[in-house]
């Protein structure tokens, strides 16, 4: 196997100017630069990427930390992880991604410290152990959503504005003569789950005063999407037939809605109006009729996030960013005016 040493010997400079050319970590001139890069070409030889990560204290990869599921992703982080991936591209970074289920978070021997320059977090909740272990490490981090307050001056974030996302699909189907709405919505503990219910509820309790307790769910963390949309539909219809709405945490959530108005009779849109909060469905062709949703532009989401995090990674006084990204209102054929 060709060695440091073999290039350096050819080259006719130090091993330690060889170290220099791959590593960066001290100026070499251009043509010295060239000409080592040429011998080792020439020579076949590859840098041992751990040595060097070692010597540098970076490894060029970036870490993108989600709470796993065992189904396939929904289209929002598909987008989401082409928009991170077309930014690691760009400025010569790679993309670790780590989708750990929640029951082996806490147990020991999945404790290692990963190989990244700094993490990307998804789906943070309020108390997010992620965020603590980042600030104790010392570790560039950009979370996608809200935190709390304590970490606002602390932590970047790139998000949505999630609450008046669901104002404006509580308002939309309000607008169609909606009174009773099911709110499929994320796990509990989650902002995001916060937040669009905030927006769910003001538009909700400032139309209709007479609803005390409108019908909210929460999708349990090791539950599969599909079939919370599914299971929760079946249940809160059976027991509240006056529902004529119904609106889904994600894509795949509402495929399970789909699935569970089929069983029942009930005909979409004519008996159950129905909208996401998703980009394209990554089950497209399973959505008939075509599914309306709030298109959260996850892509821009995904590529923001990215260059936030290695501006951070790559800047001797790095800046607490907070970004927002645009939400659009899509309509298609799921949804219409409640006739019943």
């Amino acid at each position: 196997m060709v060695t440091m040493n073999d290039v350096a010997k050819q080259a006719g400079v130090s091993k330690s100017t060889v170290s220099n050319v791959f590593s960066k970590k001290r100026p070499i001139s251009k043509e010295v630069s060239e000409h080592v890069l040429q011998v080792a070409r020439q020579l076949n030889y590859k840098p041992n990427y751990f040595a060097r990560s070692l010597t540098t204290r970076e490894t060029r990869i970036i870490g993108l930390n989600m709470r796993g599921e065992k189904a396939k992703f929904s289209q929002f982080h598909l987008s989401l992880i082409n928009g991170v991936l077309r930014q690691c591209y760009e400025r010569g970074y790679r993309l670790l991604i780590n989708t750990l289920a929640e029951k082996y978070a806490n147990r020991v021997e999945f404790q290692s410290s990963d190989p990244v320059d700094g993490e990307i977090l998804l789906d943070p909740i309020e108390k997010d152990p992620r965020i603590e272990e980042c600030l104790e490490k010392n570790l560039p981090m950009v979370v996608i959503g809200r935190t709390a307050r304590e970490y606002s001056a602390k932590v970047a974030t790139v998000d949505n504005d999630n609450v008046e996302a669901a104002a404006l699909v509580t308002e939309h189907l309000v607008g169609l003569g909606h009174r009773h709405i099911l709110f499929l919505n994320a796990a509990k503990k989650r902002t995001v789950s916060i937040d669009r219910e905030a927006g769910f509820q003001k538009i909700i309790r400032a139309t209709y005063q007479d609803i005390d307790q409108p019908f909210i769910a929460y999708k349990a963390e090791e539950e599969t999407a599909i079939d919370y949309g599914y299971e929760r539909t079946l249940d809160m219809l059976r027991h509240n037939p006056a529902i004529s709405a119904v609106i889904a945490d994600t894509d795949k959530v509402a495929l399970g809605v789909y699935k569970a108005a089929a069983e029942l009779g009930r005909v979409i849109p004519d008996d159950l109006s129905v909208m996401a909060f998703s980009d394209e469905p990554v089950f497209l062709s399973e959505f008939s009729p075509a599914l309306s949703s709030m298109k959260l532009n996850s892509e821009l989401l995904g590529m923001e996030a990215a260059n936030t995090l290695i501006d951070q990674i790559e800047a001797d006084s790095p800046s607490v960013k907070r970004t927002t990204i645009a939400t659009d209102l899509i309509l298609r054929a799921s949804t219409e005016k409640n006739k019943r």
